[in-house]
């Protein structure tokens, strides 16, 4: 019931983070991917459901695979990270940064029911990409609005160097 519930609870804050980018104006293909991001995770409860019959699974690395090269195109449209990013900037993509920490917990839930019994790995898979979907459709939200992402600034740059290290530093 655990698993079922926060994938239930993440559900309900990706509708309301799909109405948040709509309005916008800017983000429609992200928020239709919200769409079909929820018809997906409706999948992932079913087959939680189902987890003795996976000749019933609806979850496939298919939905997976198209996660990874989203990630892969939405992180092309912002800036490269330096420091962690901290939760927020524009409205939208905090609420993108609330779907992603959830996820996370869905995330931990459904490991943990795997662990007692048969789980699809289509599903845990699935739940460990959508939380870097988040994070990346997060920052390209931001990055399209023109809002800056807000970074961790007690935090050392820990990503990748702007400039090379000087000699003996």
């Amino acid at each position: 019931m655990e698993a079922y519930g926060t994938i239930d609870e993440l559900n309900s804050f990706v509708g309301l983070a799909e109405a948040a980018l709509r309005r916008t104006g800017r983000l429609d293909d992200i928020a239709d991917e919200l769409l079909e991001i929820q018809q997906e995770l409706f999948d992932c409860g079913s087959d939680l459901a189902y987890a003795d019959k996976p000749d019933v699974f609806k979850t496939g690395m298919d939905q997976v695979e198209r996660l990874e090269r989203r990630i892969d195109e939405l992180d092309g449209e912002a800036p490269p990270i330096a420091r962690f990013i901290l939760p927020g900037g524009s409205e939208a993509a905090a609420l993108l940064h609330v779907c992603r920490t959830v996820c996370r917990r869905a995330e931990r839930r459904v490991a943990a029911l795997a662990a007692e019994k048969p789980v699809s790995g289509a599903v845990l898979a699935y739940l460990n990409r959508l939380s870097d979907w988040f994070f990346v459709a997060a920052r390209a939200a931001n990055a399209r609005l023109g809002v800056r992402d807000a970074e961790y600034a007690r935090g050392a740059n820990v990503f990748r160097r702007s400039d090379p290290p000087s000699p003996g530093k």
